[in-house]
């Protein structure tokens, strides 16, 4: 969880004609697979792909990861480049020590992952969904890990096999002290 502190700002009120003064605040955001499937409903497209956000879609990413209450929707106007930075760096972080590879198609591409099949790849591997609300990185770990260990074995090449059975036959005959 990340928590991001927007500060208060001052400003001057036409209407009233006065200054106004707006009290800093802390927001709590979980960059998850909640909030990732409340922005793609809105947006009606994949978050995790390579197109770059606008703006205002990462502003709205960073409403969608608030776990803190009753936020006064000014507050995203305040965010600063800094506070967007902070967020990116945190939405970036793995949270995870492991390191698997990630998965490519056929012709070499990476597919592109939404919160739909975050959820199948869930459902499939037996994941519960009280994960949904981890860090979207580490779920993604635990998911790739999973799907690491549920693959059949993968098949030796001829060349593979022969070098094995070589080197099984030269151990033997050192264990037994035989010459071939």
């Amino acid at each position: 969880m990340l928590k991001l502190i927007v500060l208060g700002q001052e400003h001057w009120d036409e209407k009233k004609q006065e200054f106004v003064y707006n009290k800093e605040v802390s927001l709590q955001l979980e960059h998850s697979l909640v909030s990732l499937s409340k922005w793609e409903a809105k947006w009606k497209k994949p978050y995790l792909s390579r197109e770059p956000l606008s703006y205002e879609e990462t502003v709205d990413y960073i409403r969608c990861m608030t776990l803190t209450q009753n936020v006064d929707q000014d507050v995203y106007l305040r965010l600063t480049s800094a506070n967007i930075a902070e967020v990116n760096r945190y939405i970036r972080d793995p949270m995870s020590a492991a390191r698997t590879r990630k998965s490519k198609s056929p012709d070499g591409r990476r597919p592109v992952m939404t919160s739909e099949t975050i959820y199948a790849d869930m459902v499939a591997l037996g994941i519960p969904f009280e994960c949904q609300k981890w860090h979207l990185n580490r779920l993604i770990a635990l998911i790739r890990e999973c799907d690491r260990r549920n693959r059949p074995p993968k098949k030796l090449s001829k060349e593979e096999i022969m070098k094995r059975n070589i080197a099984l036959n030269m151990d033997r005959r050192k264990r037994l002290n035989t010459s071939g």
